[in-house]
């Protein structure tokens, strides 16, 4: 043995304990193992922050605002998705090689959620139809595969984990419902508000940063349902009473018609229940009593003021005016009408289409989310669409609390009644943040990372 070599063994010993044989201990490789997928799993919160972010202020209108091709002619591929997939997809990649076994993560991942993997199916098929025919496909991108891997990625997180997430989701909505009002009672538009090219002019209906009031009315009603229904997300009734007051203004402010009436049927049938169950017995306290009624005349008051003031007296229009949306809706029924059954089997032809819309004046899109997905991809796509989107729900609310069913019953409203999810947009995805992250079931079971058997809330691997 040299002598540089016997001069360097005591200092490897110094290092590693004695009987490692100058080797770099299993203890010491774990800890840098686990250091390491720390920081993975705080970066994949860090991607989802971006990605929440995004999703809630980052609209269409938004970036085509700050000179981003997202829905208009032009641009590269990378301005066609929303910032909000880049950050979903890198935060599901990290995830995949947190430990290591892409793999076997994949594997552990659709075994635990079976009807996500039909879903998928029916996408790609959809995305198979959009390169035979040529049509642009990051449509379905953002409008139905976002939703999914934010779903798998959400499903893997801790509690710790969701925390800041779910901080993100009030601050970015409430922010949203703030600006709403300002644009309401001062008449300045924050963002233009554009239909891809086309300029809407002699809009009232605020938008805030979530790119048109439709969209906005229907995620603000999203969140007031979730407020009503879970009071968990604010425990202290004296703070969540008065935001749930002020939501419920903000829609009149958005004007969207079928999120009000929506959330107004659900709160009524829920003031409803707990009526028969105060007649059938229902033990309550005599200050909870005394509230009660207090609040209820203060609303009737405030109410009978706003009406007496004329503060909603453009949204109370709406049913009276619409503006011609009764014959725009009439319109996109007998739009079908025009297409042999070749077409709608298939899809028709995208140029007949644009004109035909022009033509029936459904320039601003076909406001049902069915006929759309038929008059877009065609019947038989549109039926394994829709068969798609039924496993993916029933997933989802199979891991979510009851209260979940109110914002399906919404959504069910909105697509059944606007454009939503037929035309390129993250609606979907904003209410399945809301879904996932505000109403989880409250004992149900995550998957564990790197584990075979389902627990109660994954961690890292112990060292």
């Amino acid at each position: 043995m040299t002598a540089a070599r016997s001069a360097s063994l005591p200092l490897y010993r110094d290092t590693y304990p004695a009987g490692t044989g100058g080797r770099r201990p299993p203890y010491v490789r774990r800890g840098k193992a686990i250091d390491a997928i720390r920081l993975i799993d705080w970066m994949v919160v860090g991607l989802l922050l971006l990605a929440i972010i995004a999703t809630f202020t980052l609209s269409g209108g938004v970036l085509t605002n700050l000179k981003i091709h997202y829905l208009t002619p032009g641009g590269n591929f990378l301005e066609k998705l929303h910032p909000a997939t880049y950050a979903t997809f890198l935060a599901s990649l990290l995830l995949l090689m947190r430990n290591g076994d892409p793999i076997g993560e994949i594997n552990r991942t659709f075994s635990e959620a079976k009807l996500i993997l039909f879903y998928l199916f029916c996408w790609i098929v959809l995305l198979v139809q959009m390169f035979v025919l040529d049509r642009p496909f990051t449509v379905i991108i953002d409008t139905f595969l976002t939703p999914v891997v934010l779903c798998l990625v959400f499903w893997r997180l801790t509690a710790t984990q969701k925390r800041p997430l779910i901080r993100a989701v009030h601050l970015t909505i409430l922010l949203n419902i703030v600006l709403g009002y300002y644009e309401y009672f001062s008449g300045h538009r924050l963002i233009p508000l554009t239909l891809g090219n086309v300029l809407v002019i002699g809009e009232w209906r605020s938008s805030a940063l979530l790119g048109h009031p439709l969209t906005a009315s229907g995620i603000v009603g999203g969140y007031l349902l979730a407020l009503v229904l879970r009071p968990a997300l604010c425990p202290p009734a004296f703070i969540r009473l008065p935001l749930i007051v002020f939501c419920l203004g903000s829609l009149m402010a958005f004007g969207g018609r079928t999120a009000l009436m929506t959330v107004l049927a659900v709160i009524g049938f829920l003031t409803l229940l707990e009526g028969v169950r105060l007649l059938r017995g229902k033990r309550t306290s005599l200050l909870v009593a005394i509230a009660a009624l207090c609040l209820l005349f203060v609303a009737a008051a405030a109410i009978f003021a706003a009406l007496d003031l004329g503060i909603f007296d453009k949204m109370l229009l709406r049913f009276s005016s619409d503006k011609g949306s009764a014959l725009a809706r009439f319109a996109t029924f007998n739009m079908l009408s025009h297409f042999d059954w070749h077409e709608l089997i298939l899809g028709p032809n995208p140029v007949r289409v644009n004109a035909l819309q022009s033509q029936l004046g459904l320039n601003y899109g076909i406001e049902n989310f069915w006929i759309s997905c038929i008059v877009q991809f065609g019947l038989i796509h549109a039926v394994l669409l829709t068969l798609g989107l039924i496993c993916f729900f029933v997933e989802l609310l199979r891991r979510s609390s009851q209260a979940a069913w109110a914002i399906v019953l919404l959504i069910l409203m909105i697509a059944a009644s606007s454009v939503s999810f037929s035309s390129k947009n993250i609606q979907l995805a904003q209410f399945v943040i809301l879904i996932v992250l505000l109403l989880p079931r409250e004992r149900g079971h995550a998957i564990v990372p790197g584990g075979h058997a389902p627990r109660a809330q994954y961690s890292s691997p112990r060292a």
